[in-house]
């Protein structure tokens, strides 16, 4: 029973990814570091974690806004439908939503972060901390 279990998680899993997260072109951390080392002025990264994960550690210049709050913020994110949004979250799911909300609305150049912030901190990159410092 708990092997079946399992499996039907992966698959739901999978699905889920598939729906919301598959139609999104990939942007690799690399491809991402080059354009903002050759400053891209038209590329924002959106960050849809909790403002806490957010605060925790996050990719430098990334604008946060909480994936279950896209929808009713679009208004604030108007300004970058010109631009190349890149969406990341921890692992992908929070992020194939608000790209799904995204694309809904009208922005037309959206990239997903490949690996999400779990493999840009695997691979020790940058990370912005907005902890404040303990006394």
């Amino acid at each position: 029973m708990l092997k079946i279990k399992s499996v039907l998680t992966l698959v739901l899993s999978l699905f889920t990814f598939a729906v919301f997260a598959g139609a999104t072109p990939q942007i690799s951390q690399q491809d991402l570091i080059t354009a903002f080392n050759k400053g891209a002025a038209n590329m924002v990264i959106l960050d849809v974690r909790s403002a806490d994960e957010y605060q925790h550690g996050h990719i430098a210049g990334a604008i946060n806004m909480s994936y279950d709050t896209v929808e009713e913020n679009l208004s604030q994110l108007t300004q970058y439908k010109k631009s190349t949004l890149v969406v990341y979250c921890r692992s992908g799911r929070r992020a194939g939503i608000a790209e799904h909300i995204l694309s809904s609305n009208g922005f037309n150049d959206i990239r997903h972060l490949t690996g999400d912030m779990n493999s840009w901190v695997e691979a020790k990159l940058p990370v912005v901390n907005n902890k404040p410092a303990h006394k």
